[in-house]
């Protein structure tokens, strides 16, 4: 026993399927890190953020469905012709996020294409402007340059570039070797200027030490002198002493105190002559007893003044 449908039934069954099938259309899924923009009848209505949407159906269709996350894009290897007309090879990598979804989508065609072109061609302005040492060491300038560059140019995009990093700056080999050379010959200088700094110091020190050395030397040959001269002083007023008390004695007609005067000075004439650098084997008579009885008289001369000292 079949089931017969007329026309009518069959419509109604179409009709239905389609509007299910309207239903489903409506609904859109924005994953997480994602955005849709929306066109109906081709022009830019709205944007979808990640989650459940509604859109009317035969009406509204997605445009462009762009990735919001941080993108990492490499800058391929180029030839940059510096200042100093040296060719080097460079290439680094870019980060970019897209800020605005309709702006990335509609102002701007091949959206990854244009960022690279206008990095490569700024890049190579930045770094043709600069000196080849300068290149290799002002990295850091470099991306700086670049990053204020290329992000002013694409902030009417919608995009927003992060960071902008030169991975590798490659001269040609020979420009390799001469720069060897060349930090080879500095390190050469930099070690003979050192050498003679620091022999130019040890020369400058052993001068200071000979310097002290004769100042100290000076000062003692002076303390020295000075103490001779006190010792000479000392020892004439002693003899000064000395001869008033002989004088004093003599006037008293002590005849020790003039064996004392005659033996004194000839002990000194005595030694003398034995000290004389000319000197040689000398005979000469000597009396002994007068040498002796001068000595007695020296010990009489002391007892007497020491006996008056008592007295007084």
């Amino acid at each position: 026993m079949g089931i017969s449908l007329d026309g009518f039934s069959i419509f109604a069954i179409g009709l239905l399927i389609f509007a299910i099938i309207l239903v489903f259309m409506s609904f859109k899924t924005v994953p997480q890190g994602n955005e849709y923009t929306v066109e109906r009848f081709g022009r830019y209505t709205k944007t979808l953020r990640p989650g459940l949407h509604i859109i009317i159906p035969m009406m509204d269709q997605i445009g462009s469905e762009l990735n919001m996350m941080e993108r990492v894009m490499d800058v391929p290897s180029q030839e940059v012709i510096t200042r100093d007309n040296a060719m080097v090879r460079v290439d680094g990598v870019v980060f970019f996020q897209i800020m605005d979804a309709a702006k990335a989508a509609y102002e701007v065609n091949n959206l990854e294409l244009a960022i690279l072109n206008l990095t490569m061609t700024n890049l190579r302005t930045v770094m043709g402007s600069m000196d080849l040492d300068e290149l290799l060491s002002k990295r850091d300038q470099i991306n700086n340059e670049l990053l204020n560059v290329v992000d002013d140019a694409t902030t009417p995009w919608g995009i927003k570039v992060a960071r902008i990093e030169i991975k590798d700056i490659t001269p040609p080999r020979d420009l390799v070797d001469a720069m060897a050379r060349q930090m080879k010959a500095e390190r050469d200088k930099r070690a003979t200027i050192l050498e003679a700094e620091g022999e130019r110091q040890g020369e400058i020190l052993r001068a200071e030490g000979e310097k002290q050395a004769i100042v100290l030397e000076a000062e003692g040959r002076k303390e020295a002198a000075f103490r001779d001269a006190e010792a000479r002083e000392r020892l004439a007023e002693a003899e000064a002493k000395a001869t008033d008390v002989v004088s004093v004695a003599i006037g008293k007609g002590d005849i020790n105190a003039i064996n004392y005067f005659v033996a004194t000075k000839y002990i000194d004439s005595l030694k003398d002559i034995a000290s004389a650098d000319n000197s040689k084997l000398i005979f000469m008579p000597l009396e002994a007893s007068s040498v002796i009885g001068a000595i007695g008289g020296i010990t009489e001369l002391a007892k007497s003044a020491m006996s008056k000292q008592s007295g007084a």
